[in-house]
């Protein structure tokens, strides 16, 4: 397959935008510092004249973008056993299981979703990016569930502007510490990098919007099986909330307790729905609880 440079213009309708924030405002499917690079690479014009991130731009403006195709990447392919739910030649839905982070990172330069989907799907190398390939959204390392990867630039982009129009459903079955009062509620609390331990998150003031709806869905002595749905993705979102509200997720470590029922969180991405980035059509699908969390439910309905 032959990879080409995507080229992009777009018309300024205001002024008094910086050129990096009018490009993220736009449907590129690319990240800020993504853009901020092809900017300073010269690889973005206003009007034919190469320019500064920071430079404003003002209505009427012809911004023209040059995406360049993919480097080749030093990501290697792993033969890493993934459940795959649904796939075509624009996307792959799986089921990722618990303890496999989505990309490299520190502590695991491989053994990622990433490796596995580039066995899977040779061809999404470099779709979205060098690094996470096809990647549109993640779960945590120990989070199970549900994920949506695109497999071509096209549909990268479009899965990337549903879930920045927040026009995807992203639902979660969670078992928390006691039970929420009232039993069907919404979180609305921001939430940002802890201000003494920077490897968590928490509830902060003038944090990024966050927002999780929950109901109850079944109730044990001491526990409780909750649904949850993402208004935002902000990071560990559901565990910060839930601890937020003194309600943490059973087996959760870092903000919780663990557990002798389960040895990681409980916490299952099930339900995913979105339309299909080329036809429109609508997908939803839905998935049980993996052999790792289900046995704790049936521990406390028999206790």
């Amino acid at each position: 397959m032959t990879l080409e440079t995507a080229n992009h213009e777009y018309r300024v309708a205001a002024d008094e935008f910086r050129l990096d924030q009018f490009l993220v405002g736009r449907d590129t499917g690319l990240t800020r510092s993504r853009l901020q690079r092809l900017i300073v690479e010269g690889q973005v014009l206003v009007n034919g004249a190469t320019a500064k991130p920071s430079n404003k731009v003002k209505a009427g403006d012809l911004v023209s973008l040059s995406v360049p195709p993919p480097r080749p990447s030093s990501l290697v392919p792993q033969d890493i056993p993934v459940t795959v739910v649904y796939q075509d030649e624009n996307l792959v839905v799986i089921d990722k299981p618990a303890g496999l982070a989505v990309h490299p990172g520190p502590g695991h330069p491989d053994q990622t979703l990433v490796n596995a989907l580039l066995a899977m799907c040779p061809d999404i190398q470099g779709i979205g990016g060098e690094l996470r390939p096809g990647i549109v959204h993640r779960l945590d390392k120990d989070t199970s569930g549900l994920m949506m990867v695109a497999k071509t630039h096209q549909a990268h982009i479009d899965l990337s502007a549903q879930i920045k129009a927040r026009q995807t459903t992203k639902g979660y079955l969670a078992l928390v510490e006691e039970t929420p009062t009232p039993l069907q509620g919404k979180i609305d609390a921001p939430i940002g990098r802890h201000p003494r331990r920077r490897t968590r998150m928490a509830v902060v003031v003038g944090g990024k919007e966050a927002r999780t709806s929950y109901k109850v869905r079944d109730r044990f002595q001491a526990y409780s099986l909750l649904e949850l749905y993402l208004e935002t993705g902000r990071t560990h979102q559901i565990r910060v909330h839930m601890a937020h509200i003194g309600h943490p997720l059973v087996g959760d470590t870092t903000y919780g307790h663990s557990s002798p029922l389960v040895h990681r969180h409980f916490l299952h991405a099930f339900h995913l729905a979105f339309k299909h980035p080329i036809t429109g059509e609508p997908l939803e699908f839905r998935i049980g609880l993996p052999l790792d969390l289900a046995p704790a439910l049936d521990e406390l309905r028999d206790s």
